[in-house]
């Protein structure tokens, strides 16, 4: 081993797996997922590029787990404040949701949207706006034929929130307070809350 290599430490399947999709995920901060190479993830990780294909088949389901994962983070990341309970919980969720796509705008943009090989495969999209109207039916007490409606709302949160977060900060004409209150708005009228 050269002096300029790292050192390579013995780690279970899972810890190895976890350290991967970890790398992975600290690189998608930056760039799209497919400029996420598996050489340079292997050499941060200290290993080489068979071994990481000994943790996952190949490159495309590597960078299917570390879209998982930003999936998963999203919904983390979004989560409202556990002592808010109803709609103001839902517009807290609005307003992460909208800081979370404008912190990683062009990453979020070609994962659920394409702009590469490897992008969010509709199961994957499906999958995370189902989590949040789940969420949102949860926060509102909602059952039966609201869960539609709900995961419906997300996409049109999401929607919102690309939209807003393309204007520059300084440009936008309305504040994250106010994009969060018409999203509420919209959702109240679409259950016919209004």
């Amino acid at each position: 081993m050269s002096a300029g290599e790292p050192r390579r430490t013995r780690m279970t399947q899972d810890e190895r797996r976890r350290q991967l999709v970890g790398i992975g995920l600290r690189m998608l901060v930056e760039r799209p997922i497919q400029e996420v190479a598996v050489d340079e993830v292997a050499r941060e990780a200290g290993i080489s590029r068979g071994l990481l294909f000994h943790y996952f088949p190949n490159k495309t389901a590597f960078h299917e787990a570390v879209v998982a994962a930003a999936g998963r983070r999203v919904v983390r990341n979004t989560a409202p404040d556990e002592a808010l309970t109803g709609w103001d919980a839902v517009a807290q969720f609005v307003e992460r949701y909208h800081e979370q796509v404008d912190r990683r705008r062009e990453s979020y943009l070609a994962l659920v949207f394409g702009g590469g090989p490897v992008t969010l495969d509709g199961g994957l999209v499906e999958g995370l706006r189902d989590s949040m109207g789940t969420r949102v039916c949860a926060l509102l007490g909602l059952t039966g034929s609201s869960g539609p409606v709900a995961r419906a709302w997300t996409a049109y949160v999401e929607a919102r929130a690309l939209q807003w977060t393309a204007v520059p900060a300084a440009e936008r004409v309305t504040d994250l307070a106010a994009e969060a209150d018409h999203c509420v708005r919209a959702l109240r009228a679409l259950l016919d809350l209004g």
